[in-house]
């Protein structure tokens, strides 16, 4: 028999037994997940970048533009709603401050957060061997509390925005420097990477709805010049948080394909669209926003789910712990409010500006800052700052330094809840399963009927990491109810950033993801831009890492300006980039397709589990 029949008879020898295992199922009645009939396969058409809108939203910034844009459009995410009757009283989303500030531990708190924090200045050597000294808050008061300004000038030449006309809206810088007197609403849509609903003006599902498409028409008729009525013409790419709320993304595809009419969609995580943007295949992804810091590890356009980790603090936190240590070191300029607009913003600069994480840099120092303010003189100011500038960030890693009592401080990946336009959804899938699956893959999901591009659910689930493998005879209810008692506790702690990151890395299934981890941790964001912070970080890292991990990882990389950009922009870059790619064709849900189906589309199209 010649080698070429040999093989022939094998195949039909394997053939015959596929068939056998085919008739064995059926008698045994195992049930394989029915994926939904009828829906189309993918469109594969040549797209034009420049007509691809990528699209992302943050807390504090909208970042817009097209695809073969270099740089995005960046407008403060924000919507001044004029009154419709007169005498209405006005209303405003919080800036700087936020719930669980004035509870009666907060303030013991925030000292012995600040303890912590002196504890690990004063710890840590200078490169010269040589530890800090501290500087005391009151060596800097003394000479703060006899500063006076300079004018500058009379006028301040900066203006209220002009409402002469009474626009029923204003978006963006527009909106921030409405005047307070005037009779408008001023509304954050998106707080924490969450849509701000809320029970006051303002805060139902529908109004932050109709803020977004009023915020994002605006920009796209105003800075991309595109007409609305040529959306038609136009696709979209819309960046997510990693752990979504799958009501509001729903929502979203509604009113970008629906209402504002544009021709396709693809909806992708801000973690993977990270990895693009920087240009690596794999990454534990740190993304330090304004008011949420989000974790999670990618690999090959991945998302890890178990990974996945959502920190209720961010940037504005360190900017308003900056301004508790600046009043406690006799600030000069005496009005500044959190409640106001304005004074938010300069603190902001002053974070921006006088913040670092350089251990190197010690004693008191003399700086100087400018106020102009509408309807003000332009002010000169001389300030004296010891370890403020150094304090504040670390509260990234000390956040009980924020000061912050009873509220949700760390968020992880929940399972869907179910949605009745989607019959063919996770728990469908389940209930498919066999008993005996049931058991056995109770925190993993069998998706081999669905077509899934992306995320896998790998490694143990959140739980079993944070719990250990428990009791090896430990009933199944008696298992889930401590899982959840430990989960809920998990989520009432803030994690200091580091620790997160060392979570997050664990939380992947085998040692050589997580050394691939432990060598690409990826800081994106706008939260952790401070001089010194590559340095601090990886130090951080390093001596925190299990000693076994320290052994077997050739090396700990933290990369903060992967290709020189600017790490506010990368994840938008990346979903450019994604726009461009011939591998996401198949990714696109067309308007007409939304229409018909629904939320199916999206468990069908998106890159990660749905």
């Amino acid at each position: 028999m010649t080698q070429a029949e040999k093989e022939q008879d094998s195949g039909k020898e394997k053939e015959k037994e596929r068939e056998k295992e085919k008739e064995k199922e059926q008698q045994r009645g195992v049930k394989r997940p029915i994926a939904p009939p009828a829906i189309p396969e993918p469109l594969q058409e040549q797209i034009q970048s420049n007509f691809v809108v990528v699209i992302h939203p943050g807390s504090r910034t909208l970042r817009i533009g097209r695809a073969t844009d270099t740089l995005p459009v960046t407008v403060p995410h924000v919507i001044a709603r004029r009154h419709k009757q007169s005498g209405q009283p006005r209303y405003e989303d919080a800036w700087l401050l936020r719930e669980g500030l004035n509870k009666p531990e907060s303030k013991e708190q925030r000292q012995n957060g600040l303890k912590m924090v002196d504890q690990a200045i004063w710890s840590k050597k200078m490169s010269n061997g040589v530890r800090r000294t501290p500087v005391s808050a009151d060596q800097a008061r003394a000479y703060n509390c006899q500063i006076r300004p300079a004018v500058l000038d009379s006028s301040s030449r900066v203006k209220w925005t002009n409402t002469a006309h009474h626009p029923p809206h204003l978006v963006g810088e527009e909106a921030l420097y409405v005047n307070p007197s005037d009779s408008y609403n001023i509304h954050w849509p998106v707080v924490r990477g969450q849509l701000n609903v809320h029970p006051g003006p303002g805060g139902s599902l529908t109004a932050i709805m109709a803020d977004l498409e009023t915020i994002w028409s605006h920009v796209i008729q105003k800075h991309l010049e595109i007409p609305l009525k040529d959306l038609k013409y136009y696709r979209c790419v819309l960046l997510v948080p990693n752990i979504y709320n799958r009501q509001h993304i729903k929502e979203l595809v509604n009113m970008l394909l629906l209402n504002m009419g544009f021709a396709a969609i693809i909806v992708h995580q801000e973690s993977v669209c990270a990895t693009f943007g920087s240009g690596l295949s794999s990454a534990c992804v740190v993304d330090v926003g304004d008011q949420k810091t989000s974790l999670c590890c990618v690999e090959d356009g991945v998302s890890h789910r178990n990974s996945r980790l959502c920190l209720a603090y961010g940037g504005s936190d360190v900017t308003r712990t900056f301004f508790w240590l600046l009043q406690r070191a006799g600030l000069p300029y005496r009005d500044c409010q959190l409640s106001s607009r304005l004074d938010c913003q300069l603190l902001q600069q002053l974070k921006e500006t006088f913040c670092h994480l350089d251990q190197d840099t010690s004693g008191l120092q003399d700086h100087e800052f400018q106020t102009r303010f509408p309807e003000a003189p332009a002010l000169l100011y001389q300030v004296r700052l010891g370890d403020e500038k150094l304090q504040a960030p670390m509260g990234l890693f000390y956040p009980t330094t924020f000061g912050i009592v009873g509220q949700k401080m760390t968020s992880l990946q929940y399972r869907s809840q179910g949605d009745t336009e989607d019959p063919h959804d996770e728990h469908y899938l389940l209930a498919t399963q066999s008993k005996q699956d049931q058991v056995t893959h109770t925190h993993s999901l069998s998706l081999s009927a669905s077509w899934m591009q992306g995320e896998m659910e790998l490694g143990p689930a959140q739980g079993e990491c944070l719990m250990g493998t428990g009791e090896v005879d430990e009933p199944l209810s008696a298992h889930l109810s401590r899982k959840t008692a430990i989960m809920s506790q998990f989520e009432s702690k803030a994690l200091g950033l580091d620790k997160a990151i060392l979570h997050s890395i664990d939380c992947c299934a085998s040692d050589e993801t997580k050394r691939k981890m432990y060598s690409s941790i990826l800081v994106v964001g706008g939260g952790l831009i401070f001089h010194g912070a590559q340095e601090f970080l990886l130090h951080r890292i390093i001596n925190k890492m299990p000693p076994s991990f320290r052994r077997l990882v050739d090396n700990v990389e933290v990369i903060t300006r992967p290709k020189d950009m600017d790490p506010r922009l990368i994840s938008w870059k990346g979903g450019a980039v994604l726009a461009c790619l011939d591998t996401t064709q198949e990714m696109w849900i067309h308007q007409r397709e939304w229409q018909r189906f629904g939320v199916r589309m999206l468990r069908e199209r998106a890159a990660f589990v749905w």
